[in-house]
C-alpha cells in the first residue's frame, strides 16, 4: 500500500533534501529546474523514482549558453509505492533528489552506487 503525502508536503520533502546539498555544491547546480511528476512516461520503467535530462556540467564548455534548463523529474507514485512508512519515503525521496542533483554534476549511476546513493 502507497505511503500517503500531500503535494506540498511532498516539494518540502525535496527542498529539504536540497538543503542537504553543501553550500558550494548547491551555488554550483547551473539551469536546473525540479519537476514533480505522478509517475514515469509511457516506455520508461514504472519503478523509475526519478530521471535527469540534461547536459551535466563536465560535459559542458565555454559556449555553453542560452540553452533550455535541464530537467530533474522526482516520481511521487513509484516513491510512495516502495516505502512503507513515512520516514522511509522521506529518506527515498532524499536519496532520489540527491541521486539526480549528482548526474547533473557528471556523476554516473555506478559511482552513485558505490557512494551509497544508488
Amino acid at each position: 500500500m502507497a505511503v500517503e503525502m500531500s503535494e506540498a508536503e511532498f516539494e518540502a520533502c525535496i527542498d529539504d533534501a536540497l538543503d542537504r546539498i553543501p553550500p558550494r555544491l548547491s551555488a554550483a547546480i547551473d539551469n536546473v529546474v525540479i519537476e514533480i511528476a505522478e509517475e514515469p512516461d509511457e516506455g520508461q520503467p514504472p519503478t523509475l523514482l526519478g530521471l535527469y535530462e540534461g547536459v551535466p556540467l563536465t560535459r559542458r564548455d565555454s559556449s555553453w549558453g542560452f540553452v533550455p534548463p535541464d530537467v530533474i523529474t522526482i516520481f511521487s507514485g513509484p516513491l510512495s509505492r516502495i516505502c512503507s512508512s513515512r520516514e522511509e519515503l522521506v529518506e527515498q525521496i532524499t536519496i532520489t533528489v540527491i541521486h539526480e542533483v549528482a548526474h547533473h554534476f557528471g556523476v554516473s549511476d555506478a559511482r552513485l552506487h558505490e557512494l551509497g546513493w544508488g
